[in-house]
């Protein structure tokens, strides 16, 4: 089998390192220092790890129509913009509709084997959500509905759900929360009105994630204490953060960071099927009207509320090295091997540079104007056409 190879600068948080990775089919097998000027080099770096992607480039996940081959697409065009592992995200639907997306899934897994390495299972974000304006963000109302592990338990004879994002209001919802986690599944608090307490109950109880947070929450809130606060407070939840610009103010994004701390936080895109399309309004998959302007906001036509996000996940790494004080090592750590460390199913080595680990790598160009800019893409061990 050829041995394939690629040299670059790495950066970590002592300095950069000149060094070389070479790969044969799908897995790394060394990793070793240059004697070279790191500067004089491209910039290298795991492939990228999205824990929360709704579709991208007029695929969704949640469409009617989603068929295996939608989400084989869908994993193919990520890769070219440098997303080499996700999960596919599923918001508030119908159970059966629930159910058909995850099938779907489970089939694109069986039928390639680099979807398979790339999707390690699936984020269902919803219907056990609040049901108040604000804090539902755009998901349907009619479709909201009580805590119920009985239809956890029945998703996952259609698919791989890896992560479950729930609202732990309710006098039960600890022990819901403790049902869950029995289950195998990740628990993450969003799009909630809960208590602070409640979401005490519901971290102790098992609930390790935080999603997109700053978002999905009522729009007023009491100074303190609040569902922000707690989440921050509690070191016993990693957080999820959109830094497309439009979510999270930079000062709100540089104040979460620091609170939480690199280790205890990471970037997702949540991503649409906008995402790479030309600004205008459009119908979504999930049957609102959103409007994309010409700064990328993706807003719900007849309110100020998001739809979800039209940047990718190497956006918000630009973005978080633009717009606040975190380094360049400290962004790419929150979109590789944060992530990878906290969704089910990944395999060992994703999100870092290791031997014996998949061959996922991006190169990268941080000297131009434009920051950031993707020069090649490597997924399990093949070059990808880029398109970016």
């Amino acid at each position: 089998m050829t041995v394939s190879e690629v040299a670059g600068r790495l950066a970590t948080a002592s300095g950069d390192l000149a060094v070389k990775v070479e790969w044969q089919g799908p897995v790394i097998t060394a990793v070793s220092r240059l004697d070279a000027a790191p500067d004089a080099l491209p910039l290298l770096a795991p492939g990228l790890v999205d824990l929360q992607v709704n579709g991208y480039g007029g695929l969704d996940v949640n469409a009617e129509s989603i068929t295996a081959d939608t989400v084989i697409q869908l994993s193919h065009l990520l890769a070219s913009y440098g997303v080499t592992t996700w999960l596919p995200t599923v918001v508030t639907a119908a159970e059966e509709r629930i159910a058909e997306a995850l099938r779907c899934v489970t089939r694109a897994r069986a039928a390639d084997p680099i979807v398979a390495r790339a999707i390690p299972s699936v984020h269902v974000e919803g219907p056990f959500i609040s049901d108040q304006p604000g804090a539902r963000g755009v998901h349907d109302a009619s479709l909201v509905r009580p805590l119920d592990v009985d239809e956890v338990s029945r998703w996952l004879r259609a698919g791989p759900v890896g992560v479950v994002t729930i609202s732990p209001h309710g006098e039960h919802a600890a022990e819901q929360v403790r049902q869950l986690t029995r289950l195998g599944v990740v628990v993450a608090i969003g799009h909630t009105h809960a208590s602070p307490d409640e979401v005490s109950a519901a971290v102790s109880a098992g609930a390790t994630l935080s999603t997109h947070l700053g978002n999905g929450i009522p729009t007023t809130l009491p100074r303190h204490p609040n569902v922000i606060w707690r989440q921050l407070a509690d070191d016993r939840l990693s957080a999820g953060l959109i830094a497309d610009g439009h979510h999270l103010p930079f000062d709100t994004l540089e104040v979460m960071l620091r609170a939480k701390g690199v280790d205890r936080a990471f970037l997702v895109s949540d991503a649409t099927e906008i995402g790479g399309r030309p600004p205008g309004r459009y119908r979504t998959a999930v049957g609102s009207v959103v409007e994309l302007g010409q700064d990328q906001r993706l807003s719900e036509v007849g309110s100020d509320l998001l739809a979800g996000a039209a940047a990718g996940l190497l956006d918000g790494v630009r973005n978080l090295v633009r717009g606040t004080s975190f380094a360049l090592h400290d962004a790419l750590v929150l979109a590789t091997r944060n992530p990878a460390r906290l969704a089910p199913g990944v395999r060992p080595g994703v999100g870092e540079f290791q031997v014996g680990g998949p061959a996922d790598l991006v190169v990268l160009d941080d000297t131009g104007p434009q920051g950031l800019t993707l020069l090649d893409v490597v997924q399990s061990g093949r070059w990808v056409a880029r398109a970016c």
